[in-house]
């Protein structure tokens, strides 16, 4: 340790262990990557198990999806699965343009439903799902996962307790090499950077600073409409702050986070949105840090449902159904601004 490092002040409210939360039986609409991630965070860092998965293209994909993960039913409907009665919670992994149906056939069987992010395509979708899990009185939160991950536990508290002072800065970026991706590049799948890769920035940014005042975006269009590379600036004048975001599906890019402060900056490795570390530096030349390294990760999100559910609650203060509404609606604006239209709308 050198003279300008220092101990992290001990954090009050840490991430709550998973392996801690009650046990519930999952069931997964979709058997794509995301829908294997999120397996075998459950499986193997739980108390839950999945139970059963569907997959509306073909009895056979949910059934060699069921093979590889363990999972003892696969179905090859929607229907079917969320009418299985050994099922609680059903995570819907589908495409963004194939999130709302799926979800509202979940909460209409009484299920309690975790949904990929991004919530849904667009915040008129989101109304609808958030209207009936109100209405149903059952479970439902969006699965930004990041925000249930120990570092970002940590990161709130080190702004919350004022380790930094007032924060007037904040600084996120995703790119990935994404082209070649299919889904990535269809508009009728709801693709492009932004609802795949640009919803982690913005999230930080609402996460850390809330709806910003006002939004200013530019960007660039591939030659099928979606969106290909954006950038954004929301300003907050009232708390004397702003945020500068980027995201691309074009090249690679850092994918780290900053949160600059009137006593220090936060700066979080890439890539930010997974399990990963930041250090504090204060203008006194004083540092630290703090590791957020752990396995897979989705875990955390999954044991969140767990605890809420099984104390009565239909949605998570980590993550509102109102906060979910308005990061949709945020990001409605940007690709208004960008002239991103998906079929449809």
């Amino acid at each position: 340790m050198t003279a300008n490092e220092a101990t992290p002040v001990p954090f009050t409210a840490p991430a709550p262990d998973p392996m801690d939360a009650p046990a519930y039986r999952w069931g997964i609409l979709g058997a794509g990557g995301i829908a294997r991630k999120l397996a075998d965070a459950v499986t193997n860092h739980t108390a839950s198990s999945v139970v059963a998965v569907a997959a509306a293209s073909s009895q056979e994909r949910a059934q060699a999806f069921a093979d590889e993960m363990g999972v003892p039913t696969a179905y090859g409907s929607y229907e079917e699965l969320v009418a299985d009665p050994d099922v609680d919670i059903v995570y819907v992994a589908t495409t963004h343009n194939h999130h709302h149906e799926p979800a509202l056939l979940a909460i209409n069987a009484g299920k309690h439903v975790l949904v990929e992010k991004s919530f849904t395509q667009n915040s008129a979708q989101a109304q609808l799902i958030v209207d009936a899990a109100r209405a149903k009185g059952v479970f439902v939160m969006e699965a930004m996962w990041a925000r249930h991950l120990p570092h970002m536990y940590a990161v709130r508290e080190v702004i919350a307790r004022g380790d930094i002072g007032e924060v007037g800065s904040v600084v996120a970026d995703h790119g990935q090499m994404l082209t070649h991706v299919e889904r990535m590049i269809r508009p009728e799948l709801a693709g492009g950077a932004l609802l795949d890769l640009g919803i982690y920035p913005v999230a930080f940014a609402h996460d850390i600073l809330g709806v910003p005042e006002s939004i200013t975006s530019v960007g660039r269009l591939r030659d099928a409409g979606v969106d290909g590379q954006i950038s954004m600036i929301f300003d907050y004048p009232s708390k004397g702050a702003q945020a500068s975001l980027t995201t691309t599906m074009e090249s690679r890019t850092s994918c780290i986070a900053h949160v600059g402060g009137t006593k220090g900056e936060l700066h979080i490795e890439g890539t930010f949105y997974n399990p990963t570390s930041f250090t504090v530096e204060l203008l006194d030349g004083t540092r630290w840090s703090f590791d957020g390294m752990i396995e897979n990760g989705f875990q955390y999100e999954a044991a969140e449902c767990a605890r809420r559910i099984a104390a009565g609650e239909t949605e998570s203060p980590l993550h509102t159904l109102d906060q979910s509404l308005e990061l949709m609606r945020i990001l409605d604006e940007i690709r208004a601004q960008v002239g991103v239209v998906y079929p449809g709308e």
